[in-house]
């Protein structure tokens, strides 16, 4: 119950912090006000939209905040050694538009799955693993890692071989659910591939969850290692990075007071 109280919660708690809905708001009660006896007030609130669109529009911040993300774990290495097992994490996989359409739909993040499969052939005798349940509180029954199956060898990943999570609906769950599967042993070394701007909350979520010899390998990079490029003019994309920014970070520190995570940022 805990824990369907807190997924329920973070999603509701997100409409409201989303930076795009704040902007919303504030025209809203912008345009309320307009119609009132505090018609001075709607002007201030105006110009304050204004002025943040502008700043959001022309500065990178959400660009800077991720490439504070994705520089704080390295990038992979070209060889590791020996590794028991390899898990990717979900949340790429459209299953609903999958389900309906009869197209694997992948999002931005699908070099986790390219990735997974690479190191698949690489180590072939380490454990595969894909966590992937639903993070979509309207469709909870249609799963990421079950939608996948039809598609797995045309990504170059065995049915016989992968294990499939489908139970998860986080980073805490990708953790604890996987754990739970394949049982990971002291000493062994397990390589975990996500993107890189979420490297951080992960690996501090399994450390926490109780995995050991952890191998970070970030994919999907927004950045360079110098971070955006500026200045620019385009709302649109400055609302977007700042949206996934602002998502992790929170995520960050909600995790780490939640007691889900080793570290308020965890490092290498």
């Amino acid at each position: 119950m805990y824990e369907l109280m807190f997924f329920w919660l973070s999603k509701i708690l997100w409409i409201f912090v989303n930076p795009g809905n704040l902007l919303l708001l504030g025209i809203l009660l912008g345009t309320v006000l307009l119609f009132t006896r505090w018609y001075r007030a709607a002007r201030t609130v105006f110009t304050f939209v204004a002025t943040t669109s502008l700043i959001i529009a022309i500065f990178p911040i959400g660009g800077w905040m991720i490439s504070l993300l994705e520089n704080r774990f390295p990038p992979p290495q070209i060889t590791m050694g020996k590794v028991e097992g390899i898990v990717a994490l979900g949340g790429i996989v459209d299953q609903v538009l999958t389900q309906e359409r009869g197209q694997l739909t992948l999002g931005s993040g699908y070099q986790r799955l390219t990735e997974l499969s690479r190191l698949a052939a690489l180590y072939p005798n380490a454990k595969i693993v894909f966590s992937g349940g639903s993070g979509d509180i309207l469709n909870q029954n249609i799963k990421e890692a079950d939608v996948l199956v039809p598609y797995l060898n045309q990504l170059g990943l065995s049915p016989q071989r992968l294990i499939l999570e489908n139970r998860s609906r986080n980073t805490y769950e990708n953790a604890i659910f996987s754990r739970a599967l394949v049982d990971p042993q002291p000493g062994e070394r397990w390589v975990i591939i996500t993107s890189a701007f979420h490297m951080p909350r992960t690996m501090g979520t399994f450390q926490q969850a109780g995995w050991q010899g952890l191998i970070a390998h970030p994919v999907n990079y927004k950045y360079g290692p110098s971070g955006p490029r500026w200045p620019r003019f385009n709302l649109i994309f400055g609302l977007k990075e700042l949206d996934t920014a602002i998502h992790e970070w929170l995520g960050l520190l909600a995790y780490r007071l939640a007691s889900r995570s080793s570290a308020l940022f965890p490092s290498p």
